[in-house]
């Protein structure tokens, strides 16, 4: 992980999140209990609480929603990912576990996602 992080520390064209022990439930909840106690301590009315006030409590905060979540494997389930960040995201599925995972398999993945309309939750 180091490694990784040292050379690409002066990337700058896409956010890679790496989850490991990671559970969106469990993250809404952290989020959940960081509010609480802001409204406990009075720094925060119940009513003032936004969409963005939550996200600011998230694991990814500061970060920008994704637009693309890629899942490999044939798998067509979220499986407790980013389950609040993804609501608008575009969701690319392909029957290939990820050892087998190529360049190809990417391209073809963006070349999907770029053929999409993107509404936002509008009709």
């Amino acid at each position: 992980m180091v490694e990784i992080e040292e050379g690409t520390k002066q990337k700058n064209g896409m956010i890679l999140n790496v989850a490991i022990n990671y559970g969106g439930r469990d993250e809404i909840i952290h989020a959940v209990r960081g509010l609480a106690q802001q409204v406990k301590e009075g720094a925060l009315q119940p009513q003032d609480i936004t969409e963005k006030e939550f996200s600011d409590y998230l694991y990814t905060a500061g970060q920008p929603d994704p637009d693309f979540i890629l899942r490999p494997s044939g798998e067509k389930r979220l499986s407790n990912f980013l389950i609040w960040q993804s609501s608008y995201a575009e969701f690319v599925y392909q029957d290939v576990l990820w050892p087998d995972f190529t360049r190809e398999n990417l391209d073809q993945a963006i070349e999907e996602y770029c053929a999409r309309s993107r509404r936002f939750g509008g009709i």
